[in-house]
C-alpha cells in the first residue's frame, strides 16, 4: 500500500481517515474546542475515525456541551469527555491537570491548539500578558503537570508506541528577530512596548522551540511536533477584540468577512486541521521528533534560527519554570 499524500486542501477527514489504524483505541486530549474553530474540526475527525476518548477543553463549560452535542450529532458513538481548562490561570491549570491524573485512561496525544484572541494589551489574573499566558505558560505548566498520563501511553514492542505532544502554531515565528521572544516581558509584561501582532509571533515561536526542547530532554520518551495550520476565518479573528488588528493587516474587510483579493490563500476549518491531524497520528514522524509541518508536511526549512536556537530554547524553558515555580523534569 502506498503512502498517503496530502495537499493544502486535504481535510482532516481525510487525514484521519488515512491514519484511522493509528488513531483507532487512542485517548486523544485537544484544548480549544469551541465550535468554529479548527481544534473542534479536529476532534470531530478522530472522533469519527475510532479514537477511544477524546477529551475536549475550554474556559466555557456550556461552550463545550455545544461541541460535545455537536460531534454526537454526527458521532452518536463518540465517547467525549468536557474538561473545563483556563489555560490564562496557572491555578485553573493545576485544577484541570489534576482531573486528568484522577483519570484510569492514560492520554496517547496531546494537543495544544487553545489560544487568546489577537488583541490590545490585556494581563492575567497571575499578571502575565495574556496571549502568551494562553498559548505556552500554561500549556507548558499543563503538560508537565500531566506528563505521568502521556508517559503512561508508551507502549514497547512488538507494537512499540510513543507518546506525542502537538502544538498549533504559526507561519508568524517568521516575523520575529532576536531570541524569537522577549525573555525580559515574559514574565514582566510591559504595556509600553506591547505590539498585538508581535506578541503573537512571541507565543508561536513560544511553541516551537518549547516542541524542540521537549524533545530534547525527553530523550526519546515523548515525540513533540509543531505546525502552522494555515489562514483560517475562526471563531479567534472573528472576535471583537481582533476585529480591528484583522482589518488594519488586511485579512478582515469593513464587513467583517474574509479579504479573498489580498492574496491569502484562505482555509477552510477542516483544511485548517488536517495538519493538527497530521501531526498527531502520521507514523512516518515518529523518526522525525520535533519537526514544523504545514500543510500535512515536514517543513523544517521554514523555522528561522531564533526557534531552533539551543540556547533559547533552553532559556525558555528555564524561564517559564520560573515563572510557573516547578522544575518540568523526567
Amino acid at each position: 500500500m502506498s503512502s498517503p499524500t496530502f495537499s493544502s486542501s486535504s481535510t482532516a477527514d481525510d487525514v484521519a481517515s488515512a491514519f484511522s489504524n493509528e488513531i483507532a483505541g487512542k485517548n486523544v486530549l485537544i484544548t480549544g474546542t469551541s465550535k468554529n474553530g479548527i481544534g473542534f474540526e479536529t476532534a470531530l475527525a478522530i472522533a469519527k475515525h475510532g479514537a477511544n476518548l477524546v477529551i475536549i477543553t475550554g474556559y466555557n463549560d456550556q461552550r463545550l456541551k455545544e461541541s460535545e452535542n455537536a460531534i454526537k450529532a454526527q458521532v452518536p458513538t463518540a465517547n467525549i469527555r468536557r474538561l473545563v481548562l483556563d489555560l490564562a490561570s496557572l491555578s485553573a491549570v493545576r485544577t484541570a491537570a489534576d482531573e486528568v491524573n484522577s483519570y484510569s485512561e492514560p492520554i496517547h496525544v496531546l494537543i495544544h491548539n487553545a489560544a487568546a484572541a489577537i488583541s490590545p494589551f490585556k494581563l492575567t489574573v497571575d499578571n502575565l500578558e495574556t496571549q502568551m499566558a494562553t498559548a505556552h505558560i500554561g500549556p507548558f505548566l499543563f503538560t508537565k503537570l500531566i506528563l505521568p498520563k502521556v508517559l503512561a501511553s508508551a507502549s514497547p514492542s512488538p507494537s512499540p508506541y510513543t507518546p506525542r505532544v502537538v502544538f498549533v502554531s504559526s507561519m508568524a515565528i517568521r516575523s520575529g528577530s532576536g531570541s524569537g521572544v522577549n525573555f525580559e516581558t515574559i514574565a514582566k509584561p510591559d504595556a509600553a512596548t506591547y505590539d498585538a501582532m508581535d506578541a503573537y509571533s512571541q507565543a508561536k515561536c513560544a511553541n516551537v522551540m518549547t516542541a524542540l526542547e521537549l524533545c530534547k530532554r525527553a530523550r526519546g520518551r515523548v515525540n513533540a511536533y509543531s505546525l502552522h495550520p494555515g489562514v483560517i476565518f475562526t471563531n479567534m479573528i472573528q472576535k471583537e477584540e481582533s476585529r480591528e488588528l484583522a482589518q488594519a493587516s488586511g485579512l478582515m474587510n469593513a464587513d467583517g468577512k474574509p479579504n479573498t483579493t489580498g492574496g491569502v490563500e484562505w482555509k477552510t476549518l477542516a483544511q485548517g486541521a488536517a495538519t493538527t491531524v497530521t501531526a498527531a497520528f502520521d507514523p512516518r514522524l515518529n523518526d522525525k521528533p520535533g519537526a514544523f509541518l504545514s500543510d500535512c508536511a515536514v517543513n523544517d526549512e521554514i523555522v528561522p534560527a531564533h526557534c531552533t536556537d539551543p540556547g533559547n530554547r533552553a532559556k525558555l524553558w528555564e524561564v517559564t519554570e520560573g515563572i510557573v515555580g516547578e522544575k518540568f523534569v523526567f
